[in-house]
């Protein structure tokens, strides 16, 4: 029950935290600039992090177990690879003064799900693609890209490892059909939620004008369904590829 109210507790935090970090992002995008954009967009993700984690401890009814080194390294080189995919294997797209991009972060949001799980692999998605975000032009999109990323995780994850159970002993075609079918998941929500969420961010919480947030969105779509194709065929392929390897050097984890 103790660990229960501290975990409540570090959910509130966190929730003051994020809440707090949201109206410095607001304030310090029309006021100071980037930089102290940048800081506020930190205080932000932080108060996420916080919120998520005491959101699960007093929610998780499971015996928790240590966390495997093996896993923080991975979901680590993974959230590296989702920052290289986001930042320099990609398309930028103008949009008036805006702009979109093809890119490959979500292949390695969504192979990290299906690596290590929707929680760890969710989490390396975020901060990956947040890091990107915030060290590049799309630095006002960086709390957008965490939640949506996250979220894509956590999906690709539930999917694949609670209703699939792909950590377990299947056959190639069992595992290939899993492993697809999570992906579209959870691609299927970024295609709708990102030029939603987009739009409503952009519009109510940076300013921009409806017009140009609309011509935003609607390309948006677009390039978040060409993300999202690219996305699940080289995810999946990679997955594939990479499970009987990790069976044998004992890195794929059992969840």
């Amino acid at each position: 029950m103790k660990e229960k109210s501290k975990s409540i507790i570090q959910a509130v935090i966190g929730a003051v935290i994020m809440i707090i970090g949201i109206v410095l992002c607001v304030n310090t995008y029309v006021v100071k600039g980037n930089k102290a954009y940048a800081f506020s967009l930190l205080v932000t993700i932080i108060g996420a992090v916080v919120l998520i984690s005491g959101l699960y401890n007093t929610f998780c009814k499971s015996e928790k177990k240590p966390v495997d080194a093996k896993v923080i390294a991975q979901a680590a080189l993974c959230a590296a690879l989702c920052y290289v995919g986001a930042t320099f294997i990609k398309i930028d797209i103008p949009v008036g003064t805006e702009r979109t991009m093809f890119h490959f972060g979500n292949v390695f949001c969504v192979l990290a799900a299906l690596l290590i799980g929707g929680t760890w692999g969710g989490l390396a998605g975020a901060v990956g693609m947040t890091i990107s975000d915030l060290t590049t032009a799309y630095v006002t999109s960086a709390p957008k890209t965490f939640i949506l990323k996250l979220c894509i995780g956590l999906i690709v994850g539930f999917v694949a490892h609670k209703l699939f159970k792909i950590s377990k002993e299947h056959s190639a075609k069992y595992i290939t059909v899993a492993t697809i079918v999570s992906s579209i998941c959870g691609m299927a929500f970024n295609i709708v939620a990102d030029p939603v969420v987009g739009y409503f961010y952009k519009t109510y919480l940076l300013g921009v004008p409806q017009d140009l947030a609309k011509a935003l969105a609607k390309i948006g779509a677009i390039t978040t369904t060409v993300n999202a194709i690219i996305a699940v065929i080289v995810a999946s392929i990679l997955y594939i590829a990479l499970r009987p390897v990790m069976k044998k050097t004992d890195m794929l984890r059992d969840l």
